[in-house]
């Protein structure tokens, strides 16, 4: 077999991390990404003018639409999940159903938190297929603080560590950590003066590591100051801003200590046109350059929802029904299914369903229920 040998940097999409105290503006920061599409768990983009999916109300759904965006890379050039730790009580929900358990902690034995750490590992295992088509990958995060104590020192200190698997052993935290190529650790930088014998707080400017410390978790791989001004163009230059992934945001690293200002402003003819442009021109020149290229042209335009959504039915829980209306599925489709299965009789309306049914089995193996619908769908029971 003949070794294919590559040599040199080669630019391909970005998994970040960024983290920090709520209020410091990790969503406002994962905005300034290249063209950004938030999957917003927890509402906090609300007032904010991006590009956004429904509000996924389970996990199923969640996995789902990132699966849509793999397979839709046009759509966008960054993935932001904002945030993870919100994402991942929707992964406790969902093993939970499943499992018919009232909490993470009925499994005994610590087993529900192997089987949140297994299931958190499929969820990166397929943001990783996203990013191989291009698209960046942003997790937003809160910060917490925990007690921590080296092996081989007596004592133990203060640090900030990303808030996941908070009674796992930090399973999922370096899961995620060992995941990205970038853990950025945004704070407020503040210091403690004495007045009057009277210990007082000052500063609080917004900045943002990016190394190792023994008070905060943080890398990168891109050997960036370790501390930086919490303002995008500081990293921007690290940033593929292309779906193909060959050019980066900004051609050059910016000189930038947190005393100093960021370098100055790109040229608007290459840096603001290609992060900033206007949505409908860019769709015009990804077309154009289609065509020069003589490639097969793409769907035009593309867009997630590919038929017109199933009316949502009020008397469905929100999940379920959330599921039904992204999907196109009634809710007859779903009775049919489930008679023949052998659950419930076919003229049982799903409201009367067991929640439990409902939970582990409809939203907990959705695309098994899925699957046999568009089957259905083609071969009529």
């Amino acid at each position: 077999m003949a070794l294919n040998i590559s040599r040199g940097k080669v630019w391909k999409a970005q998994k970040c991390v960024i983290y920090g105290p709520e209020g410091i503006g990790k969503s406002t920061f994962a905005a300034q990404f290249p063209e950004p599409l938030f999957i917003d768990t927890e509402g906090s983009t609300n007032l904010m003018d991006v590009a956004r999916l429904p509000r996924p109300s389970s996990w199923t759904m969640m996995l789902n639409m990132i699966r849509e965006i793999k397979e839709t890379p046009g759509v966008c050039k960054t993935l932001v999940i904002d945030t993870i730790d919100w994402a991942e009580q929707l992964c406790i929900a969902h093993l939970c159903a499943i499992y018919d358990k009232k909490g993470i902690e009925d499994f005994g034995y610590g087993k529900g938190y192997i089987y949140l750490k297994e299931e958190f590992g499929r969820l990166l295992n397929l943001l990783t297929d996203v990013t191989e088509v291009g698209i960046n990958i942003v997790l937003t995060a809160h910060s917490q603080i925990r007690k921590f104590e080296l092996p081989d020192e007596c004592g133990s200190f203060d640090r900030y560590e990303l808030k996941l698997g908070n009674k796992t052993g930090g399973q999922t935290s370096a899961l995620v950590k060992e995941w990205a190529d970038m853990v950025l650790f945004a704070n407020y930088k503040q210091h403690v003066v004495e007045i009057e014998k009277k210990k007082k707080a000052q500063g609080g400017i917004r900045v943002m590591y990016t190394q190792h410390h023994p008070c905060w978790d943080a890398k990168n791989r891109h050997d960036l100051e370790p501390e930086l001004k919490f303002d995008f163009a500081q990293i921007g230059y690290c940033i593929p801003n292309h779906i193909d992934g060959e050019t980066p945001v900004q051609a050059n690293k910016p000189e930038s200590t947190i005393q100093q200002k960021p370098a100055t402003e790109p040229s608007p003819t290459k840096t603001e046109n290609a992060v900033s442009v206007d949505a409908t021109v860019a769709e015009t020149t990804k077309e154009a350059k289609t065509a020069d290229n003589s490639s097969p042209p793409a769907a035009a335009p593309q867009q997630l929802k590919k038929e017109s959504p199933a009316p949502k039915d009020p008397d469905l829980p929100k999940a379920l029904s959330d599921l039904l209306q992204a999907n196109n599925v009634t809710p007859g489709e779903i009775q049919d299914v489930v008679a023949f299965k052998g659950y419930y009789p076919q003229a049982t309306p799903i409201k009367n369903y067991d929640p439990g049914f409902i939970d582990g089995v409809l939203i907990g193996a959705w695309d098994q229920v899925f699957a046999m619908i568009q089957d259905q769908r083609q071969n009529p029971f």
